[in-house]
C-alpha cells in the first residue's frame, strides 16, 4: 500500500456553521499543489486531510514538501496505510518505522481511535503494539513521559495509519477565503513578510511592483520577480504588476521640493495601486511600513501616503523591531534574495533632509504643479502583468 500523507487542521477546527467553506477551499489549495507531482487523492474527515497517491509514478517527495507550506495546515505527517487489525498494524510498525526504532533509545505509542467500533481503545492499542515493539526491539525502554520516539498509531474510518512524530505545517488560514489583497512588492526585506503575514491569514495575494529603468536596472527588477516566486511557494499562483514610474519620479524630482520627494512619490504609488486592486477585485492594500523605521514610516508621513487612497491600507510590520522582520525573511526563505545589492526606485532621488512630520495641506501645496492624473494614466498604460508560481 503506498505512503499516505496526513495534514492536521488547525484553526478552521474553531469554525462554525461556515467552517465547510474553510474545509472546500483548503481541498481546493491540496488539490492544485500537488498537481505538479503526479495524481492524488484529497478527501477532508474529521479534522484531517487525507493525501493518497493513486499511481507509483507519484513524486512524493515534492509533494511531501509542498504539504509544509500549505496554509491551513497546523501539523503534517507521512505514514504508512494498513489494515484495521493489531497483526497489520504491528506489520506495518516494523516495516515502516524500522530504521527510527533501532536508533533510538527510548519510546512510547500514543494512539487515537477516530472510528468506535474498533473493538480495542485507545489505551488498549498503545498497549498491544506497545508490547509488541518492546520484545522486537529489547534495546527499547519504554518512557511515557519523555520519549525519544513517539509510534503514532490513528484508526480511522478506511484504514489504520503508523507514523511517527508529526512535523509543524504553515498554520493559519487557507489561501482564498479572506478575499484578495494589492501588496507593494519592493526588493527589499520587509514586504515579502508582510505579504507572507497577509497570506497565512487566508487573504489572496497580488503584487504591486514599481520599476524605474534607468535608475534601476533589470537586475533589479528580476530580484522582485523571483522574490514573488518565493512567496508563492506559501500563496499559491500570483499576480504581479510592474509599474513603469521613471517619469513620475522625474516629474517630482524637476517640480517639487526635495523634502517631499518620498512622501509624493509614496502617494503615486499608492494611488496607482489602488487603480490596480480596483480593476482586480481587491479589498485592500498592503505595504511593509514599520513604524518608524525610516523618515517616511512617521506617523504624519504614513497618516499622509494613506490619504491618497480610499481602500483600507494594512501594515502587518507595523509593531515589530527589525531583528524580529529579519527572522521571519530568513523562516521564510526570502532573505538571501531580499539583500541581493540592487538598487530599488525608492532610493531614487532620496531627499539629503526628508520631512518626517507632514501635514497633508503641506503634501498637496508641494505636488500642485503635477498633473497627477495624467501621470497616474501613462504609469498604468505602461503596465506589465506577468503570472508568476512556484512550479513551473
Amino acid at each position: 500500500m503506498y505512503e499516505h500523507f496526513l495534514l492536521k487542521l488547525g484553526e478552521i477546527v474553531l469554525k462554525g456553521q461556515n467552517r465547510w467553506q474553510f474545509e472546500n477551499k483548503l481541498k481546493q489549495n491540496v488539490n492544485r499543489r500537488m498537481r505538479p507531482f503526479g495524481d492524488f487523492r484529497v478527501n477532508i474527515i474529521q479534522s484531517t486531510v487525507f493525501v493518497e497517491p493513486q499511481s507509483e509514478d507519484c513524486d512524493l517527495d515534492g509533494a511531501w514538501e509542498a504539504c509544509h507550506y500549505i496554509f491551513g495546515v497546523v501539523a503534517l505527517c507521512r505514514c504508512r496505510a494498513c489494515n484495521k487489525d493489531l497483526d497489520a498494524i504491528f506489520a506495518a510498525v516494523q516495516e515502516y518505522l524500522d530504521d527510527d526504532l533501532l536508533s533510538a533509545q527510548s519510546f512510547k505509542v500514543e494512539s487515537k481511535r477516530a472510528d468506535k467500533r474498533f473493538p480495542l481503545n485507545s489505551i488498549q492499542i498503545s498497549q498491544e503494539i506497545g508490547g509488541r515493539i518492546a520484545e522486537a526491539y529489547p534495546h527499547l525502554k519504554v518512557d511515557v513521559h519523555h520519549p525519544g520516539y513517539t509510534v503514532n498509531v490513528e484508526i480511522r474510518d478506511q484504514y489504520a495509519y503508523v507514523h511517527g512524530p508529526a512535523e509543524p505545517g504553515a498554520g493559519g488560514l487557507p489561501t482564498g477565503v479572506g478575499g484578495r489583497a494589492m501588496v507593494l512588492l519592493s526588493g527589499g526585506i520587509d514586504s515579502p513578510v508582510a505579504a507572507h503575514m497577509m497570506a497565512k491569514r487566508g487573504v489572496e495575494i497580488e503584487c504591486v511592483h514599481f520599476f524605474s529603468y534607468p535608475y534601476t536596472s533589470e537586475l533589479a527588477k528580476d530580484k522582485v520577480i523571483e522574490l514573488a516566486r518565493l512567496i508563492t511557494k506559501y500563496c499559491g499562483r500570483m499576480t504581479l504588476n510592474i509599474v513603469g514610474f521613471t517619469e513620475i519620479q522625474e516629474a517630482i524630482r524637476d517640480n517639487c521640493p526635495e523634502e517631499y520627494f518620498t512622501l509624493i512619490m509614496r502617494r503615486f504609488m499608492m494611488e496607482i495601486s489602488e487603480r490596480i486592486a480596483r480593476d482586480h477585485g481587491c479589498g485592500c492594500i498592503v505595504t511593509g511600513e514599520n513604524l518608524g523605521q525610516v523618515a517616511s514610516q512617521t506617523m504624519e508621513a504614513m497618516a499622509v501616503t494613506s490619504a491618497a487612497v480610499n481602500l483600507p491600507v494594512f501594515t502587518p510590520l507595523i509593531g515589530m523591531d527589525k531583528e524580529e522582520i529579519v527572522t521571519r525573511a530568513r523562516q521564510i526563505g526570502t532573505m538571501e534574495t531580499s539583500i541581493l545589492p540592487y538598487e530599488d526606485c525608492c532610493t531614487v532621488f532620496t531627499p539629503r533632509h526628508p520631512r518626517t512630520k507632514p501635514t497633508l495641506e503641506q503634501v498637496l501645496r508641494a505636488e500642485h504643479k503635477l498633473d497627477r492624473q495624467a501621470l497616474i494614466a501613462r504609469a498604468l498604460e505602461n503596465t506589465e502583468l506577468m503570472k508568476v508560481r512556484y512550479h513551473g
